[in-house]
């Protein structure tokens, strides 16, 4: 046999602690409201709310208005652009804190920010 009793055990044990601390997580740490910040080769554009209303909002910024956004539920996602492989737009839906999304050959990026903290998240590298 491949395992013994005890393997299988301790590794029953790291996927349940595991599971437990992903889903609290997602419970706690994602409560509150978020923003979208709107970034035009790497300056601040825009920042919008994401409520959790069901209307629809689109939108552009007056530094590219070929690039269309969409506001709902939520939720921010690009839905028209002109760049060539529309990466941007198969993205999908950005609602929770840390996710992005960017239009580079239009110099476009969206970040999804919490509102509760000014738009600060720590750094992936630095913790601060």
């Amino acid at each position: 046999m491949f395992f013994k009793k005890g393997d299988i055990l301790i590794i029953i044990a790291v996927i349940s602690v595991s599971m437990a601390f992903y889903f609290l997580y997602n419970r706690y740490a994602n409560n509150g409201s978020v923003c979208a910040e709107i970034y035009y080769y790497s300056q601040l554009v825009d920042k919008v709310r994401l409520d959790n209303n069901e209307t629809t909002h689109t939108f552009s910024v007056s530094q590219n208005e070929k690039v269309v956004f969409e506001i709902s539920g939520g939720g921010i996602r690009f839905i028209q652009s002109d760049c060539p492989d529309k990466i941007c737009i198969k993205s999908g839906w950005l609602s929770k804190p840390g996710q992005s999304a960017a239009c580079l050959p239009n110099g476009i990026i969206i970040k999804i920010v919490s509102a509760n903290k000014n738009g600060r998240q720590p750094d992936a590298t630095s913790g601060q």
